[in-house]
């Protein structure tokens, strides 16, 4: 049964993490610092408020964490603003799901002044119900809390709502809390691919078909 979705944004919807894997080194580099090695691989599954604070401690930034995560926007805003695109199948994605009825949540560690604009550009935000961030929930998605504050806005059950992840570590999170998962494809992840298909309920190269997903996730 389905009565709920929550959707991530960067990698399951929007085909931005490219443009993450450099943040961190670019705001670094614009500040006169050398990132070093694998730091998109570190901050990873933070939050903006704790990669900002992650930042600030590892390299003893005379900046305040408000100032960092701004810093942080203002490298990525023109590539959201003007640049980021859908992923494949998407759009039509969450339009056959919004007329089958099923409430609708994104959920994202991405700052709503970056991906308000891109998805307004794109035609998708009026797709959702709310759209919850981690810095305003308070928590990465290690932790469940940003799906269980999106379901008890949309009303719905967490065993009757779909998490849309394509990162392993939020699958887990969102699984362990009683969600049903959907794990959904993106470069990224490729080092954990084989545990992520493990981890999710449903498996999805690409959001392209709506029809599928909806008869198996009822059949649940």
């Amino acid at each position: 049964m389905i009565t709920g979705a929550i959707f991530d944004l960067d990698g399951t919807l929007l085909d931005s993490m490219p443009i993450w894997d450099k943040a961190g080194e670019i705001f670094l580099h614009t500040i006169g610092i050398e990132a070093e090695p694998g730091l998109a691989k570190i901050m990873f599954c933070m939050s903006m408020t704790e990669g900002a604070e992650f930042l600030k401690e590892r390299y003893h930034l005379d900046l305040d964490v408000d100032a960092i995560i701004a810093g942080i926007n203002h490298t990525i805003e023109n590539f959201y603003f003007y640049q980021v695109q859908l992923k494949e199948g998407v759009e039509q994605f969450l339009k056959d799901m919004r007329l089958s009825g099923i409430k609708m949540v994104g959920a994202t560690s991405c700052d709503r002044q970056v991906f308000a604009r891109a998805l307004e550009r794109l035609k998708v935000i009026h797709c959702f119900d709310r759209i919850s961030t981690c810095t305003e929930i308070g928590s990465g998605k290690e932790k469940p809390d940003i799906y269980l504050a999106a379901a008890e806005h949309m009303g719905t059950l967490p065993k009757d709502t779909w998490v849309f992840e394509d990162a392993l570590f939020a699958i887990q999170s969102a699984k362990n809390a009683g969600f049903r998962t959907v794990g959904v494809f993106d470069a990224s992840n490729l080092e954990n691919l084989d545990e992520i298909k493990k981890a999710s309920d449903f498996y999805l190269e690409k959001l392209d078909t709506f029809s599928i997903f909806l008869a198996k996730a009822s059949s649940k």
